[in-house]
């Protein structure tokens, strides 16, 4: 069984019940776009219409097929996670999503949801991450700004929802959101190629400061794009760790992480292993974005991993982590 960690998915019935229950959330505005639709959350920018290979079920399933991928880990579209509405309105909202992604994977069993949460609130969020998991997730996947454009992980308002993702063991996705907060990036497709990792090297390096991967060790807490670099400037992280210390130990509380394989380059995935240990990492696609690894298999055997480690990270580790039998 080869399982992809790492992909997004919006499942069609989803859309068709939001364009109509659209007025039962007062703060969201739906921008029509050709055949489609984005989304303004409280008078946000508004998000890009979603893309027909999101919906796509039958594509995805015969790419599936041609990699050799049995199961498919997926959480929803960051666009549309919502984290600019109300805490209430953020609520149902997610659990709108939550219950349609549980729907999909019920449907087709190729496919293991990870739900949302809303993040605006850390109450709420350990609330609907307990329906979520209750409901089938074997947890959330989450994007590194909470507040939408803005905001960090460890914000102390957020402790609820770290204190039940540890007591409940539950896997916490965290993923870049599509604004970086750094206009540098809107160039070159500079958003893609770098945006996407420094914003998620900054929300995990805090997470590794404020101690959160330890202190919240039941939970299962990975960090996507391979780690967003951070294995390469550990050593930076540590010599500033030996500058102050107050701040709780990177190397420690970076080892407590798993990772996807999503770095594009065999060198790379290899050095992060050395780091990290091979056991934490896991075959993923990012499926269906251009940026993401389309032939994701290949990365873990041109790096050389062969027998129980690439059973590891092509099987074992996500078949643990995310409870996938």
């Amino acid at each position: 069984m080869i399982i992809d960690c790492h992909a997004h998915l919006v499942p069609p019935p989803l859309l068709e019940e939001v364009r109509g229950r659209a007025a039962e959330f007062p703060s969201l505005r739906l921008v029509e776009s050709g055949p489609g639709f984005g989304f303004s959350f409280a008078g946000s920018k508004p998000t890009r219409p979603v893309g027909k290979p999101l919906l796509d079920i039958a594509a995805r399933r015969e790419w599936m097929a041609k990699q050799g991928i049995d199961r498919q880990v997926v959480g929803g579209w960051l666009d549309m996670y919502g984290y600019e509405l109300p805490a209430k309105e953020g609520a149902a909202w997610s659990r709108l999503i939550n219950r349609h992604l549980v729907a999909a994977a019920e449907a087709d069993r190729h496919f293991v949801p990870l739900g949302t949460v809303p993040l605006q609130d850390g109450a709420a969020a350990a609330e609907v991450l307990e329906e979520a998991m209750a409901a089938g997730c074997p947890g959330v996947m989450i994007g590194t700004q909470p507040k939408g454009t803005g905001g960090v992980l460890d914000d102390p308002a957020l402790a609820p929802f770290w204190e039940a993702a540890d007591r409940l063991k539950a896997v916490v996705f965290i993923h870049p959101v599509f604004e970086s907060g750094d206009d540098r990036v809107h160039d070159y497709g500079m958003a893609n190629a770098v945006g996407r990792v420094t914003d998620t090297m900054i929300a995990v390096a805090r997470l590794l400061y404020a101690g959160h991967p330890l202190r919240y060790a039941r939970a299962r807490i990975v960090a996507s794009v391979g780690g967003a670099g951070l294995p390469m400037v550990l050593g930076r992280l540590k010599r500033n760790h030996a500058l102050d210390a107050s701040l709780a130990d990177p190397e420690a509380n970076l080892r407590a992480l798993w990772f996807d394989t999503i770095l594009h380059d065999p060198r790379a995935l290899r050095f992060a292993a050395e780091v990290v240990g091979a056991e934490r990492l896991m075959l993923g696609s990012d499926m269906p974005f251009p940026i993401g690894d389309l032939a994701p298999r290949a990365i873990i055997a041109a790096a050389g991993f062969e027998g129980a480690e690439r059973a590891a990270m092509e099987t074992g580790t996500a078949a643990a982590l995310f409870r996938i039998g």
